[in-house]
């Protein structure tokens, strides 16, 4: 799947990490972007959306919904393919996430931590299915 035809649903409250990472996905190429502050706008932009969005790329501590509910709301309705949390949470309690995510059959390729890197972002990419 190329950069240019990737549909990224970011969701992030912190008005400068969602403005940052907004800033460097587009850096990096990716064109299709979408932005939301909160768990409620993402809902809204992704039952707007015509299509499942391909990822959503969502950080895992909003206020209004923790970022793995997020996700498995979003992939019980189809609304996005796969996912990739942001935290900036240990990384034992990533992977605690992230093995919560396997064992409920989410389609989430991992989790990034705060601020984005773009190694890190490409090697969770190779991974979409």
């Amino acid at each position: 799947m190329f950069k240019d035809n990737l549909r990224i649903l970011l969701v992030e409250d912190h008005p400068f990490q969602l403005m940052a990472t907004q800033y460097l996905l587009e850096s990096y190429g990716f064109t299709q972007l979408t932005t939301t502050d909160s768990a409620e706008g993402a809902l809204h932009k992704m039952f707007m959306a015509a299509q499942p969005f391909d990822i959503l790329l969502c950080d895992q501590c909003l206020p209004d919904l923790c970022g793995l509910d997020l996700v498995k709301f979003a992939t019980h309705r189809g609304m996005i393919k796969q996912a990739i949390l942001l935290s900036s949470l240990t990384p034992a309690e990533l992977d605690s996430l992230k093995n919560l995510a396997n064992a409920h059959d989410l389609p989430l390729l991992g989790y990034l931590i705060k601020p984005l890197q773009q190694s890190e972002f490409r090697k969770l990419l190779t991974l979409i299915s």
